[in-house]
């Protein structure tokens, strides 16, 4: 499921980043009227983290860091791309809500995906365990020692000789 569903996520960045990199003028005009300063270099490097983590999910590297990285920068992108609560046409703000409730979609899947171990257990849980295992194992060996005291202690008074 997973090659199938990493490729498939990672198609539209893969898309958008190469847009974005050879036609970047619609997106820095969204940017510079939001209000960001070096607009034409946000959007080419936006563009360029879009295209290399799209790659590196599509084909598998480091699956939950592009994941992460497409993440962070889907979050303005979407801010800035498609903000429908500033738009005074009833058509034009219902297309940018379905684009923004669209990328919101996509933002929990990448967040899934980013938690996905694979079927490998994941490092908090791992510990957990580890430290379970480590906690059953000094209860028991404070049990022996504890036997092994009582029953020195006992030896120990039975070989006194008891004053009169």
């Amino acid at each position: 499921m997973r090659r199938l569903a990493r490729p498939l996520l990672a198609s539209m960045f893969i898309a958008g980043g190469v847009d974005a990199l050879r036609n970047p003028g619609p997106r820095v005009e969204l940017v510079r009227n939001a209000g960001l300063s070096s607009p034409e270099q946000l959007v080419r490097a936006n563009a360029a983290a879009d295209l290399i983590a799209g790659l590196m999910l599509a084909t598998n590297r480091l699956p939950r860091l592009s994941c992460l990285v497409l993440a962070g920068s889907l979050v303005p992108t979407t801010y800035v791309g498609h903000p429908f609560w500033t738009e005074k046409d009833k058509a034009v703000k219902k297309q940018q809500q379905i684009h923004f409730l669209k990328n919101l979609g996509m933002l929990g899947g990448l967040l899934i995906a980013v938690a996905d171990t694979g079927g490998r257990e994941s490092i908090p849980h791992a510990a957990a365990r580890v430290s379970r295992r480590a906690g059953k194992k000094v209860a028991k060996a404070q049990q022996a020692a504890s036997k092994q005291a009582h029953s020195a202690a006992s030896a120990a008074s039975k070989a006194l000789p008891h004053a009169a």
